[in-house]
């Protein structure tokens, strides 16, 4: 059971884990890129963004595998040759963006769990990355693999109370909504900058050998990523489309279904899954660093992993208190989507599509553990 979880489970829920602290744990991405769709074209957007999660990452699970490239640097190396470097530019600038978004969702999720000042949950946040990120990957694994199935649960939970609660405003919004165009391109835009992630996810794939693994794991993590985007999305029809207006969505959900113990648990929650995601992308540089340094016989000093943590969380702090939470994610993610686009889905899926198909090595292979 252990060897299936790590192999076909573990990289959708860290995927899923360094995604959802980006935008959809508060609500925002939700309403940014699906809710102008109505109830059901914002559901059919979310299934063309999973399904082009699934595909690429069934590509990128496979020829991480093939050419043991457990970090992103030796990933892009054999997917764009010299321009790899194309790639981190844009994974920094995305970083910042994202560091910034979480970074004020802490704040304001503190302020609103404890009555304290936002500055107490953005140095929190920053203090409990630093932490995990010390303490290298197996740590990680166990952390974003736990909290992920947490807030499976939650989530669960939260669609099942709303349809108690108001469960025949949300039978209303489906039954008189309509389909608006531009629901598969903005499904197209989400996926294509929460892809930049992936990546991320590298480190937990040595534990996959065969080809089949690698595919099936990709197929399941786009599903996995997506699910609990669509029991909030769901939950929130209840509230449509003043729901729309809400700084943080989730929180105001919970306010209408009016169970103060749930409230504080599902908020806890939702600070989990900002650490999870600062933590997934910081780790991703840390290991491109950590693996840079291994092939030049050298290794990476332990205190390196949080000071280098540290640093983009402050440059990600001062972002966050320039610019709101709504402005980051409404017009910060958008630069940068098609970029990505660009640079790694289109050419995982035909250039790194096309080394998979030349390669037979489909048999197992001895993997080659990722520093740590």
């Amino acid at each position: 059971m252990n060897a299936f979880y790590q192999k076909y489970l573990l990289p959708g829920l860290v995927f899923q884990g360094v995604v959802i602290g980006g935008g959809y744990a508060t609500g925002r991405e939700l309403v940014e890129f699906f809710l102008p769709h109505g109830p059901i074209g914002g559901l059919l957007s979310m299934g063309v963004a999973a399904l082009i999660w699934s595909l690429v990452m069934a590509a990128s699970f496979e020829l991480c595998r093939m050419t043991r490239s457990y970090d992103y640097k030796s990933f892009f190396q054999q997917l764009l040759g010299r321009f790899w470097f194309l790639y981190e530019i844009l994974l920094l600038l995305l970083m910042i963006v994202v560091l910034s978004v979480i970074g004020a969702a802490a704040g304001e999720l503190t302020q609103n769990l404890f009555s304290t000042s936002a500055l107490v949950g953005t140095v929190g946040l920053l203090v409990a990355i630093g932490v995990l990120t010390f303490y290298g990957s197996h740590i990680i694994e166990q952390f974003m693999g736990a909290w992920s199935i947490l807030l499976y649960l939650c989530y669960f939970a939260l669609v099942v109370l709303c349809f108690f609660t108001f469960g025949e405003d949300i039978q209303t919004s489906y039954q008189t909504a309509t389909v608006s165009s531009g629901w598969a391109l903005d499904g197209l835009r989400y996926a294509g900058y929460n892809l930049a992630t992936v990546p991320a996810v590298f480190f937990c794939l040595s534990h996959i050998t065969r080809r089949r693994e690698a595919i099936s794991a990709g197929l399941l993590a786009g599903v996995i990523g997506m699910s609990p985007a669509v029991f909030l999305f769901v939950a929130m029809m209840g509230q449509y489309p003043e729901i729309g207006q809400e700084t943080i969505p989730s929180t105001a959900l919970l306010s209408h279904v009016g169970l103060p113990w749930f409230s504080i648990l599902f908020q806890a929650v939702l600070l989990g899954t900002l650490v999870q995601t600062g933590v997934g992308l910081i780790h991703s540089v840390n290991q491109r660093i950590a693996a840079t340094l291994h092939d030049r016989g050298q290794k990476m000093p332990e205190l390196a992993r949080p000071a280098i943590a540290i640093a983009l969380l402050l440059v990600a702090l001062v972002m966050a208190s320039t610019f709101g939470l709504v402005s980051l994610i409404a017009n910060g993610y958008g630069l940068l989507t098609f970029g990505f686009i660009a640079v790694f889905v289109v050419p995982v899926l035909t250039i790194g599509s096309y080394k998979i198909m030349r390669n037979k090595m489909n048999y197992p292979i001895q993997t080659q553990v990722p520093p740590e």
